[in-house]
């Protein structure tokens, strides 16, 4: 402990070697707590608010532990700035370097066996992805980690990444004829030889729900699991529990036989005739679910739905049996058994509820194609089970996992109630950098008219505050709505408007913060997982209080399901992730000790509703403005400080 607070105290170890640093009581602390928890092998939650500093508040003592430490993060953001920056620079600092490995999902990696039969087959791709094709073939010839983020033109949605790279059911392994340049398997050597790995919770979440997917020889020697961004684990969790069939797997699946059928010289009418066996089943239920993107709940489709579906079952089954009779080998065995493992998920989802698995069923269809699911109701004996197969210390942190200072909604879905628990308010100084503003006179957020109101009001702040504005909705319908109207009028060009998915995210975060006037119109994936320091954001507006839609499949389900088990849903269940959501939206704000600027919710429900106090609780202590005018003069001061303030170091509080 002593070796602890002598590295964060003021004018300790960090602030002699590194730029930037300022010692923080909260991190000292929490650094201090997660020192004991892997000592003890310990169960640990930790809500540190923003700037607490966690990052390095769990790496410091991991490294100074001696333990051999895997951490998970939520995103490969994130796990690629531990391993490449937060990691050697604390390693250097301490005088501890540490032997450590990324280690990232499958699909990240080029499969080099596809890339060969993807060059001999060049009808595999289409003719516009050609010459990027030929773009990628010079670099797998010189890159040693295979990490397709290396290749910037190859988007994280570009379809050519499923044509490159495998899954666990098109793998073959050791059989593969690439296998030993075959950079997955690579990774994973490197992380059963390393003190330390970097992984992603999805990542985590499929090994321990799978049994194989990433590194099942790894968790065993473990010593000690730190699960950052850990508040997106109940959800995600969710899912890799449950059971999903989609178009796009059955499209990729089809995909991988064909290369398999033409290595094997099997003719190309022969290969026709096996796919009429499965293709028009396939096309039937895509017809018949349409592709205008929408949600609903597998017991509200039609008896057309289930009679197609149990046909596409039944011709799975089928293109199994006559695909391995047409072909020996074991890629063809492994597309059979592949088939019939899609057969079994379908016969789950179409089981009755009360058969099987307990959960939700739903369909998603979007322009791609269509997702069936099934997502559990309560996975908490399942995960604490699979954790105590691993007795390590597992500490889980956050900015956002309580509510007060309560653990209870996150550890009660992860059945960690016994778990230790640490919270650590945020170091800024809320009441002196941030403004809350609730606008008045605005209609029921049910209203046609609420998003154009929303608009209204906002406007003059955003004028007043020359852009440097997030505006974030809850739900894409009023985004587009927001971004229609904007774009209609007589919107400034000299402050940039970004739209989400006009870009991709990354792209539109950089041109954010380059032009410093920007208007930034975002969904759900903005309201978290987004760090702009300094001035450059100086306003968010939020739409509404972000409750999951009633109407959604989901939500619906859930809701029944609490109510059935004597339970009140909004209480115990909607309040409480909006809650914690509403903390993630807020948070995008103050970034840094220097930052200042307004939040502004628009949802009259926050006055007029009990509960709105109760979510008014959970954020931070901000000044409340009573008038327009009062949020106005604070931007126009923001705004005229923006040169100066742009000029922040950014990621000195880690």
């Amino acid at each position: 402990m002593t070796a602890i607070e002598e590295v964060f105290r003021a004018g300790g170890l960090l602030a002699r070697t590194l730029s930037g640093f300022s010692a923080r009581a909260s991190q000292r602390q929490m650094a201090l707590r997660v020192a004991e928890s892997l000592a003890a092998r310990e169960h640990l939650l930790v809500e540190a608010g923003t700037g607490t500093g966690k990052t390095f508040a769990y790496l410091v003592p991991a490294l100074l532990s001696g333990l051999r430490i895997l951490i998970s993060t939520g995103t490969r953001t994130l796990q690629d700035q531990l391993f490449m920056r937060d990691i050697p620079l604390l390693g250097g600092a301490l005088g501890r370097p540490m032997k450590t490995a990324l280690l990232k999902g499958r699909a990240n990696y080029l499969c080099r066996l596809k890339l060969v039969d993807g060059d001999a087959q060049q009808s595999l791709f289409p003719r516009e992805d050609r010459p990027l094709l030929s773009e990628i073939a010079r670099w797998a010839e010189g890159t040693r980690s295979g990490d397709l983020a290396e290749v910037a033109q190859l988007g994280e949605s570009h379809p050519l990444r499923a044509a490159l790279t495998s899954s666990r059911e098109s793998c073959s392994g050791a059989r593969c004829a690439e296998f030993s340049r075959c950079h997955v398997f690579a990774a994973r050597r490197a992380a059963l030889e390393a003190d330390l790995v970097v992984v992603n919770h999805h990542l985590l979440l499929a090994d321990l729900a799978l049994k194989e997917d990433g590194f099942g020889e790894l968790l065993p020697g473990v010593d000690a699991l730190i699960l950052d961004e850990a508040h997106q684990l109940p959800d995600l969790a969710s899912e890799f529990f449950g059971v999903s069939c989609s178009s796009r797997q059955l499209e990729t699946l089809l995909q991988d036989a064909r290369r398999e059928l033409t290595a094997l010289a099997i003719a190309a009418d022969g290969i026709a005739n096996l796919n009429l066996l499965l293709e028009p089943p396939l096309r039937s239920l895509q017809a018949q679910l349409g592709r205008q993107e929408r949600r609903d709940a597998l017991e509200d489709l039609g008896p057309a739905f289930r009679t197609d579906a149990k046909a596409l079952q039944a011709a799975l089954h089928g293109w199994a049996d006559a695909i391995e009779h047409q072909a020996e080998g074991p890629g063809v065995n492994q597309c059979a058994a592949r088939a019939r493992a899609f057969a079994a998920d379908l016969a789950q989802l179409l089981s009755a509820p009360g058969e099987g698995l307990d959960g939700a069923r739903s369909l998603a269809v979007t322009a791609r194609g269509f997702t069936l699911s099934l997502l559990p109701y309560d996975i908490s004996v399942r995960f604490r089970a699979l954790m105590d197969q691993h007795p390590s210390a597992w500490i889980f942190t956050s900015a956002t996992l309580a509510l007060g200072e309560s653990f209870q909604h996150f550890s009660h879905r992860l059945g960690l109630e016994s778990a230790a628990t640490l919270c650590l308010q945020s170091p800024f100084d809320y009441e002196q950098q941030a403004m809350l503003y609730l606008p008045q006179g605005l209609p029921d957020p049910g209203a046609a008219e609420f998003t154009a109101s929303v608009l209204a009001a906002v406007r003059p702040l955003i004028e007043a505050s020359a852009g440097g504005a997030f505006l974030l909705f809850t739900s894409h319908r009023a985004l587009r709505a927001a971004a229609r109207e904007l774009r209609a009028g007589d919107w400034p060009a000299e402050w940039p408007l970004l739209v989400q998915n006009d870009a991709p995210r990354e792209q539109l975060l950089r041109r954010f913060r380059e032009s410093g006037h920007a208007v930034l119109l975002g969904t759900a994936s903005f309201w978290e997982g987004v760090d702009v320091q300094g001035a450059a954001l100086r306003l968010v507006v939020i739409d509404k209080i972000p409750f999951a839609p009633p109407d959604d499949p989901l939500v619906r389900a859930r809701v029944q399901y609490l109510q059935k088990q004597g339970k009140n849903p909004f209480r115990d269940f909607q309040l409480p992730e909006a809650a914690l959501a509403l903390k993630q939206g807020v948070g995008r704000l103050i970034r840094s000790e220097v930052d200042r600027g307004v939040v502004v919710i628009c949802d009259p429900r926050l006055r007029t509703r009990g509960y709105g106090r109760s979510l008014l609780a959970v954020l931070p202590p901000m000044r409340m403005a009573e008038t327009a005018d009062e949020v106005a003069a604070l931007l126009r001061r923001c705004a005229r400080e923006l040169p100066a303030a742009a000029d922040v170091p950014v990621g000195v509080a880690l």
